[in-house]
C-alpha cells in the first residue's frame, strides 16, 4: 500500500507533466515486453519491438525486474528530454549509484546482478556510457515510431485531468487516478507492491501519466528524490497503428476529406479543444480550426467556449456517421 501525505503546500505545489517522459515510458515499457497480459493492447506491439531490441537491453532489464524495485537512477530527470535524461545517466555520481544498488538489494532478495554491477556501484564511466546507449537505441526501436500516439494520449490524460481540477478540485483527480486511489485529505492511498509512506513535506508532487504503466502507480522510493507519482493511462485497441481510424472508414474520407474525417475521429474520443484535436491529427492549429468550423456547421461537431479556450465534442449526428448508421435527420 503506498500512502502520500500532503500539506495544504503540496496541494498548491502539485502539477501534471505537459507530455510523456521518455525514460519513465522507456522503463516500464521493457515491463510491458516481459509480461504476457493485455495482450490485445500491447500483443502486437510487442511482437514487433522484441526481435529488434539491442543485446545489451538486458543491461537495462537487469536493473528494471517486472517485479520488484528497479533503480531510481534509470529515471531521475523527470520531463526532460531524452538527450538530457541519457547525458545525466552518464554523469551519475558513485554515491547515488551504490545507494540505488543497495536499495536494490534490500528489496529484492534473491536477486542477482551481473558481474558489470560492481563497476557500475564504483562509477566505471564506460558501464554507464553502454547503458545510456543501450537507452537511446530501446527508444529509438521501441517508442521513437510510436511516440506521436504516445504523446498525444499523455496530453489527453492531462487535459482531461486539468478540466476536472477546474470544475471538482483535487478530490475530482486525486481520486480518480486509479481504481485503489482514495482520497481522504491530507492522505492518498492506493495499492502498491510495498507498504511505503511518502511523505512531501512542502515539495509538491508531479503527476506523471504512462502510456506503458501497468495495472498499478509507482514512484521512486528513494524520499530525498522529488516526489513523483506514474500512473496508467487508458488505450484503445489498435493504437500501434496510427493510421487505423481512416482504414476503418474509407467511405467517410472520401465524403469529408481525409482531414476533416481525422478530425471527427479524433473529436470521437472525447472533449478536446483545437490545439489537442491539431496535434493528434498532424494539422496546423489554423487548419484545424478551419475544418472544424466547416464539421460544426454540418451538425457533426459541437464547440463552447470555456474560458479562453474552445472546447469541441462529436454530436449524435457525428457519432452515427462514424458508426455507418443511418441518421435520423429532422423534415
Amino acid at each position: 500500500m503506498l500512502r502520500i501525505h500532503f500539506t495544504s503546500d503540496d496541494l498548491a505545489r502539485t502539477r501534471f507533466v505537459e507530455g510523456p517522459d521518455p525514460l519513465w515510458e522507456l522503463s516500464i515499457s521493457l515491463h510491458r515486453l516481459r509480461r504476457r497480459d493485455a495482450s490485445v493492447l500491447f500483443g502486437a506491439w510487442r511482437r514487433r519491438v522484441a526481435p529488434a531490441l539491442p543485446a545489451d537491453v538486458r543491461m537495462l532489464t537487469a536493473l528494471s525486474p517486472v517485479r520488484g524495485y528497479t533503480c531510481d537512477f534509470l529515471t531521475l530527470r523527470t520531463g526532460a528530454e531524452l538527450r538530457e535524461q541519457t547525458e545525466a545517466l552518464r554523469a551519475l555520481p558513485r554515491r547515488t549509484l551504490r545507494a540505488d544498488l543497495q536499495t536494490f538489494g534490500r528489496l529484492n532478495p534473491g536477486r542477482r546482478l551481473p558481474s558489470w554491477a560492481a563497476d557500475l556501484a564504483a562509477g566505471s564511466a564506460p558501464v554507464l556510457g553502454r547503458i545510456a546507449d543501450t537507452a537511446r537505441a530501446c527508444f529509438d526501436v521501441g517508442l521513437q515510431p510510436y511516440w506521436r500516439v504516445i504523446d498525444d494520449e499523455v496530453r489527453h490524460d492531462v487535459a482531461l485531468r486539468t478540466r476536472a481540477l477546474a470544475h471538482g478540485g483535487w478530490d475530482a483527480v486525486l481520486g480518480t487516478l486509479h481504481p485503489s486511489a482514495r482520497w481522504d485529505h491530507p492522505v492518498l492511498t492506493m495499492d502498491f507492491p510495498l507498504d511505503l509512506d511518502l511523505h512531501l513535506e512542502g515539495r509538491g508532487l508531479l503527476l506523471l501519466p504512462c502510456f506503458f504503466s501497468p495495472c498499478h502507480p509507482t514512484t521512486l522510493i528513494d524520499p530525498a528524490l522529488d516526489p513523483v507519482l506514474a500512473y496508467p493511462i487508458e488505450h484503445r485497441p489498435g493504437w500501434e497503428r496510427p493510421s487505423h481510424a481512416l482504414a476503418d472508414h474509407p467511405a467517410l474520407a472520401a465524403l469529408l476529406g481525409h482531414a476533416r474525417a481525422r478530425l471527427l475521429e479524433a473529436a470521437a474520443d472525447g472533449t478536446s479543444t483545437t490545439t489537442e484535436l491539431a496535434r493528434h491529427t498532424g494539422l496546423s492549429p489554423s487548419n484545424a480550426s478551419r475544418h472544424l468550423t466547416a464539421l460544426r456547421q454540418a451538425a457533426l461537431v459541437s464547440s463552447r467556449r470555456h474560458r479562453n479556450t474552445t472546447l469541441h465534442a462529436v454530436t449524435a449526428l457525428g457519432t452515427a456517421l462514424l458508426n455507418g448508421q443511418q441518421p435520423l435527420l429532422p423534415a
